[in-house]
């Protein structure tokens, strides 16, 4: 049985994976928080297309069984299955060379030079891919800016009105 999240979110990408492939979705990212004595485990899926009400459903419906039957998790727990949305995070190597030419806002550690100068933790901008371990944006501002895949904390698609 696992006891820390880190066990459980990796045995459940384990247990999930083999029902994601055979309904071609793809796993975008997965929590499992304490609430109280309580727990909710999430996780985000997406596909070509995007996700349905009926995709989160049957990904629900056959991993709750299996974890009914593996008992990894010893506390109470909420499984909930969802779209990535609109502000789709950005994890994957593969995720910034498929969103290039997309709205992206990027969050770093600590602050990172823009390739005027400038110091900033906060980068929006259009995603221009990745080169050499780093993340290429060009700015709302115009200018452009390098950030190494280690110094970021948090990325995500922006959503264009």
């Amino acid at each position: 049985m696992a006891k820390n999240k880190g066990d459980i979110c990796e045995q459940v990408i384990c247990i999930s994976r083999p029902i994601l492939d055979s309904m071609q979705l793809e796993l975008i990212d997965i929590e499992f928080v304490r609430v109280g004595k309580d727990a909710v485990l999430r996780l985000f899926i997406d596909k070509d297309g995007g996700v349905t009400l009926d995709d989160c459903a049957d990904v629900s419906r056959e991993l709750s069984a299996i974890l009914d039957v593996e008992e990894i998790i010893t506390v109470n727990y909420t499984l909930e299955v969802s779209s990535p949305g609109l502000d789709r995070p950005l994890k994957k190597i593969e995720d910034y060379e498929r969103y290039a030419g997309r709205l992206v806002k990027i969050r770093t550690y600590e602050q990172v030079l823009d390739d005027s100068g400038n110091k900033r933790k906060t980068f929006l901008g259009t995603l221009d891919g990745l080169v050499d371990g780093s993340v290429r944006i060009t700015l709302k501002e115009g200018q452009t800016a390098s950030i190494p895949l280690d110094r970021i904390a948090k990325a995500n698609l922006e959503f264009e009105f």
